[in-house]
C-alpha cells in the first residue's frame, strides 16, 4: 500500500476562516436589498456575485476541490458555462 509518513494537517485554523468569511458575506447578503443607491439590477447583479462567491468558497474548502487534480478541477467548471448561457440569454430577452 501508500507510504504514510507524512503528518496529519488539521484544516480547523482554514475551514473557521472560510466560515467566517461565508458568514460576512451573507451578512453583506441580507445589507444589499435595504441599499437605496442600488438600483434593481444592481441589486440583482450583487447578490448573484455574492452566491457564486460562496458557493465557490464552499465547493472549493469544504468540498476538497483545492485538493484535487486540475483536470477534475475543470470538470468543476462545466456548470459556470451553463450559467453563462442561461445569462446571456435573460440578457437577450432585456434588449430585445
Amino acid at each position: 500500500m501508500g507510504d504514510n509518513t507524512g503528518e496529519y494537517k488539521g484544516h480547523t485554523k482554514e475551514y473557521m476562516w472560510v466560515f467566517f468569511a461565508l458568514g460576512v458575506l451573507t451578512v453583506v447578503e441580507l445589507w444589499v436589498p435595504n441599499m437605496d443607491s442600488l438600483e434593481k439590477f444592481g441589486k440583482g447583479v450583487a447578490l448573484t456575485a455574492l452566491a457564486v462567491i460562496k458557493a465557490f468558497a464552499v465547493a472549493y474548502y469544504y468540498m476538497h476541490l483545492k485538493e484535487e487534480r486540475a483536470w477534475l478541477k475543470f470538470i468543476a467548471l462545466i456548470p459556470l458555462s451553463a450559467g453563462a448561457y442561461a445569462f446571456f440569454l435573460v440578457l437577450e430577452g432585456l434588449y430585445r
